[in-house]
């Protein structure tokens, strides 16, 4: 049996939850278990989970790391994936989590995100969110690039040891926002970093939303804040939901 636990946080994630769903039965090898940790959803969110036959753990407080770090505990697998329930990946992703985590110089992976919506790819976007994985780190944190620190994020669909999370302390459930890369930062102590070279599908409702020019902006102005010391809650008004 494989070993790899996929946890995916929701919050009102009835529109694109079934999709992903449905794309994870079609996994070879399957997954160990899939968990969806919900965080006080009020749409029929929780009603698809069940009828899906995965586990499903029902939090009061919505928070993304603390619903990660929630699902984490409760995985037995000794490979823990975060899938964000707005994104679809390969067929083979339990293979691929596993092979590359078989080199135990890498402490955590992640896929290239492309950004796609019903009727448009966001080449522009899913290019610079790519770039960004190594340009990032590379200018704010250039010590720890040498040393292998990569800079993944949610639609990355990022997987780690289980060891290795709970070694470090998993996502901080103080942050709201950025707690993915900030996982990074932890887990370069353990290990590289690696951007696998297989490509994911996430949605792309808030460049639709937003625009791409202010979501590149967003996301560009975030993350330099952040790696400039500002606190994650005060970025978080900057960084609304969109469903």
């Amino acid at each position: 049996m494989a070993n790899v636990s996929i946890i995916i946080p929701t919050l009102n994630e009835a529109i694109a939850l079934a999709r992903t769903l449905r794309s994870l039965q079609w996994l070879d090898p399957p997954a160990r278990e899939i968990w969806v940790v919900d965080g006080g959803s009020h749409d029929a969110t929780l009603a698809i989970a069940e009828q899906a036959s995965v586990q499903v753990i029902r939090l009061e407080q919505a928070g993304r790391s603390l619903q990660m770090n929630q699902g984490a505990a409760a995985a037995s697998g000794e490979i823990l994936c975060f899938l964000h329930a707005d994104t679809l990946v390969p067929d083979d992703l339990v293979a691929v989590i596993e092979r590359t985590l078989a080199d135990p110089a890498i402490s955590c992976g992640g896929f290239i995100s492309l950004m796609t919506g019903p009727q448009v790819t966001r080449w522009g976007v899913s290019l610079h969110n790519y770039l960004k994985t190594y340009y990032a780190p590379l200018l704010f944190r250039p010590h720890l690039f040498l040393k292998g620190l990569r800079l993944l994020f949610g639609d990355q669909v990022m997987f780690c040891r289980r060891s290795d999370f709970l070694a470090c302390g998993g996502f901080d459930p103080q942050m709201p926002i950025m707690e993915e890369a900030d996982l990074c930062l932890k887990l370069t102590q353990r290990g590289r970093i690696c951007q696998v070279n297989r490509v994911v599908q996430s949605s792309d409702r808030r460049v639709a939303e937003w625009g791409a020019l202010k979501a590149t902006a967003i996301y560009l102005s975030i993350g330099a804040l952040w790696s400039l010391g500002v606190p994650a809650h005060k970025l978080k008004q900057f960084y609304e939901d969109v469903r």
